[in-house]
């Protein structure tokens, strides 16, 4: 999608400062289109999911600086052991905005084994690591919060519940 396409959908384009900020999300001199299609993409507000605390979604990992102790939350789309990594794991989590990816030190695995194997949606604190445009979160604790996953499916306080049959002969 072009400037054009933005101008016509009747977007509004954002200005440079508005793109650069101080988060470092572009460059002077870069035009990236895809920083700018994430500037005016319309989001919702406010999601209905439950939300662990104080945790960064994937779209916000590129604000806080290198080496900065942060704390994600998602669910595992992916577990890595390769032989070649010494113990090393590699996970993938993913939210509502995108993945973070995880390295989990031998040591840490073995603190944390059942977490990582088992849990269908992990919260992982530690540090933020980047090199270039990939970013990654060097395990430091590492939480299961699959529990959560069951308030997806509980109903609405003010909810009233389904009938199984609309005809009254057949109930």
């Amino acid at each position: 999608m072009g400037v054009l396409s933005v101008l016509k959908a009747g977007l509004s384009v954002p200005k440079r400062s508005e793109i650069c900020g101080n988060c470092g999300l572009a460059h002077p001199g870069k035009r990236s289109i895809f920083v700018l299609m994430r500037v005016v993409t319309p989001r919702p507000a406010q999601t209905d999911w439950p939300r662990p605390p104080s945790c960064l979604r994937a779209d916000q990992l590129r604000l806080p600086p290198d080496g900065a102790r942060i704390a994600v939350a998602g669910l595992v789309i992916l577990r890595q052991r390769p032989g070649t990594a010494k113990g090393v794991i590699f996970l993938t989590l993913e939210d509502e905005t995108g993945v973070v990816n995880v390295i989990v030190w031998r040591k840490l695995y073995e603190r944390y084994r059942r977490a990582v194997i088992a849990g269908r949606m992990l919260r992982i604190t530690g540090r933020l690591q980047g090199e270039g445009d990939v970013i990654h979160v060097i395990a430091e604790v590492i939480e299961d919060i699959s529990y959560l996953l069951d308030q997806l499916l509980a109903p609405a306080p003010d909810a009233q519940p389904e009938a199984l049959s609309p005809d009254p002969q057949t109930g």
